[in-house]
C-alpha cells in the first residue's frame, strides 16, 4: 500500500517513543471516563422509561388490603396466563362494592370488565410510567418512543459533529459533548411533564451523541498498528463495565429522577479532568500543524522515557514544513469530501460499512432492550448482558491479530444471526436455557461490534476519518431507533424480533467479505491509499511494523 510521508512519519517515531507506553496509558485512562460515561447516558432511558407490573386498583378491596397479589384478587380482576391484567377489572354490582370499609367479592360481576385509571404496581420503582400516568397498552408507544427520539438526537447529530471534530479537532468536540450531554440530562431529572422528558431525551444525545467516537479515536490513533486490537478492547471492556454498573445503579436508585442526577452529575465533575486530554496527533498532522503535533510527541517520549532521534526529529519536522502546511490548508475539508465522494469505490465502501453498522447496532441493542423483558430479575439479565460483552473481548483478543478483521468480522455477525434463529428452538419454559442462548448472541455481536470499531477506523483516510465514522454511525443510529420498537413487534408474533436479528445479521455478515483486509497495516493517511488497500492477504506483507 503506497505511503504518504505524513503517515510514515508518524509510525517512524511511535515506533521509537513506544506503541503503548505510560503516555499512551495516561491517554487511555482520560478516555474511558466519557466511554463510562456514554454506557450510562445512552441507555439510561431501559430504566427511566422502563415498563412496570401494575393492575387495577379495586376500589374498597384495596382500601382495605393493599398487596401485589390479595386473596380477593381472582374474584375483582381478570387474569390473561395468571398475570392480573393491567388495566380491566370486574364491573361492581352496586356502589356498595365501593365502600371503603369493606370488601365483599360477590359484589363483583365477573362476567362485565370495565377500565380503571388507578392502579397497584407488583415494585417500588418509579419510572415514567408511574410519574407521568403513561399506563394500559395503548400507551406502550409512548414508552418505546423515548428510545426512538434518544437514538434520532444522534442520528441528527453525529454527521455535524464528525464534520466539526475533523474540521476543529477532537478534544474540543469532546468536552462540548460531555458538557452538553451532562447538563441537559440533569435537566431531564427535573421534567414536570411527558414533553418536557422527551424534548431533553433529543437534546441530550445531540450534544453528546459523538463522545464515544471522538473518545475511541483519540485514543486509538495514538497507537501503533500492532496496539490497536488492545486498545479496542480496553475502551470496549470499560464500556461493558459501565453497562453492568448502569444496572447496579439503577437497581439502587429505584426512582428515575435521583437514577439521572447519579449518572449524570459525574459527567460535569469529570470535565477538568479531560481538559487534560491531549489533541490527537494524526489529526494535527493532517491539518499541517506540525509543531503542535511535535510538542505532544516530545512529551510523549519524555513520559515514556525514550528520545527521539534527530532523523525522526526532520522527519517530523522538516526544513520546509511551513509551505507544507499552508498547502495543507488550502486543500479545504470540504473539497476533501468532494473529491472522496467521486470516487465509486469509496461510495460503496462506506455504503457498505454503513449497512454494517446498521445491522450490529440493531442487533446490539435489540438484544440489550429485550434482555429486561426476560424472565428473572430485570436488573441482574441486564447487568448479565453486559458482561457476557467481556469474553468476548477476550476471544477477540486472542484470534483478530491473528485471523484478520474481515474473516473474524464475518464469521461474527453470521454466529449471532444462526444463535438467534436457534434461540426460537428452545421449549417454552425453559427459562436458562433460553437466557444462555441469548447471552450467547449477545456475546457475538458485541465481538462483531468491537471489530467494526477498529475496521471503520482502519479503512478510511485521516483527514476524513471521524466524518465518515460518524456518517457509517449516523446510518447506525437507524437501527437504534428501532431497536426500541422490536417488543411491540413480539406482540405480533413472539419470535419476530429475533427472526429479524438473524437475518440481517447473516446477511451483512456475507456483505463484509468485500472489505480489503487492514490486518497489521498502517492506517491510510489519503483517500487515495484507503481505497489502494487489497482484498488479499498480500496486504500483509507489505506492512513494514507488523
Amino acid at each position: 500500500m503506497p505511503k504518504s510521508e505524513d503517515d510514515i512519519d508518524l509510525d517512524g517515531v511511535l515506533s521509537e517513543i513506544g506503541q503503548f507506553g505510560r503516555f499512551q496509558i495516561r491517554q487511555y485512562g482520560l478516555m474511558v471516563i466519557p466511554i463510562i460515561l456514554n454506557a450510562f447516558f445512552t441507555l439510561s432511558y431501559v430504566f427511566t422509561a422502563g415498563s412496570l407490573s401494575y393492575r387495577c386498583h379495586v376500589p374498597g378491596c384495596d382500601d382495605v388490603q393493599t398487596t401485589w397479589h390479595p386473596a380477593w384478587l381472582n374474584e375483582t380482576v381478570p387474569m390473561r396466563n395468571g398475570v392480573p391484567a393491567q388495566c380491566e377489572m370486574f364491573a361492581p354490582i352496586s356502589n356498595s362494592s365501593l365502600d371503603n370499609d369493606s370488601c365483599d367479592v360477590s359484589n363483583f360481576d365477573t362476567s362485565a370488565v370495565i377500565q380503571c385509571d388507578k392502579f397497584v404496581y407488583e415494585e417500588d420503582d418509579v419510572t415514567i410510567v408511574n410519574d407521568f400516568n403513561i399506563t394500559c397498552p395503548y400507551n406502550d408507544w409512548k414508552l418505546t418512543m423515548v428510545g426512538t427520539i434518544n437514538n434520532i438526537g444522534q442520528f441528527v447529530a453525529l454527521p455535524i459533529a464528525g464534520y466539526l471534530s475533523d474540521r476543529f479537532g477532537r478534544r474540543l468536540v469532546l468536552l462540548i459533548s460531555v458538557a452538553g450531554s451532562a447538563v441537559f440530562g440533569i435537566l431531564r431529572a427535573y421534567s414536570t411533564s411527558y414533553q418536557m422528558f422527551l424534548v431533553l431525551e433529543f437534546l441530550d444525545p445531540a450534544i453528546g451523541s459523538t463522545m464515544y467516537t471522538t473518545a475511541f479515536i483519540l485514543a486509538l490513533e495514538l497507537v501503533g498498528p500492532r496496539m490497536r486490537v488492545s486498545g479496542n478492547n480496553i475502551i470496549s471492556c470499560a464500556f461493558s463495565f459501565a453497562e453492568a454498573g448502569l444496572g447496579l445503579l439503577a437497581m439502587l436508585f429505584r426512582n428515575w429522577r435521583t437514577l439521572l442526577k447519579a449518572l449524570y452529575i459525574p459527567g460535569l465533575v469529570s470535565l477538568p479532568l479531560l481538559w487534560m486530554t491531549s489533541e490527537s496527533v494524526r489529526w494535527l498532522i493532517s491539518k499541517g500543524q506540525r509543531e503542535k503535533a511535535f510538542s505532544i510527541l516530545k512529551k510523549a517520549a519524555n513520559t515514556n522515557k525514550k528520545i527521539l532521534s534527530p532523523s525522526a526529529i526532520e522527519r517530523l519536522c522538516p526544513s520546509d514544513s511551513e509551505s507544507k502546511s499552508e498547502e495543507l490548508e488550502d486543500n479545504s475539508f470540504f473539497s476533501l469530501l468532494k473529491d472522496a465522494f467521486q470516487n465509486p469505490g469509496l461510495i460503496l465502501r462506506i455504503v457498505n460499512c454503513s449497512f454494517c453498522w446498521f445491522t450490529n447496532v440493531l442487533v446490539y441493542y435489540g438484544l440489550s432492550l429485550n434482555s429486561v423483558t426476560l424472565a428473572g430479575d430485570k436488573y441482574l439479565n441486564f447487568i448479565l448482558v453486559s458482561l457476557v460483552e467481556l469474553p468476548g473481548f477476550l476471544i477477540m483478543q486472542l484470534i483478530l491479530d491473528r485471523v484478520g478483521r474481515r474473516i473474524t468480522l464475518c464469521t461474527t455477525m453470521v454466529l449471532c444471526g444462526l444463535f438467534c434463529f436457534m434461540s426460537e428452538f428452545i421449549p417454552t419454559g425453559n427459562h436458562w436455557l433460553s437466557l444462555i442462548m441469548f447471552l450467547v448472541s449477545k456475546m457475538a455481536i458485541t465481538m462483531s461490534f468491537g471489530i467494526l470499531y477498529i475496521y471503520t477506523v482502519e479503512i478510511f483516510p485521516t483527514n476524513l476519518r471521524q466524518s465518515l465514522l460518524s456518517v457509517c454511525s449516523m446510518f447506525g443510529r437507524i437501527g437504534s431507533m428501532i431497536a426500541p420498537q422490536t417488543p411491540l413487534l413480539a406482540k405480533i408474533w413472539s419470535p419476530l424480533p429475533m427472526v429479524i436479528y438473524g437475518t440481517i445479521g447473516i446477511t451483512s455478515g456475507l456483505a463484509i467479505l468485500q472489505f480489503p483486509e487492514t490486518l497489521n497495516t498502517q492506517l491510510p493517511n489519503t483517500v487515495e491509499e484507503a481505497m489502494s488497500m487489497s482484498t488479499d492477504e498480500k496486504n500483509k506483507d507489505r506492512e513494514r511494523f507488523a
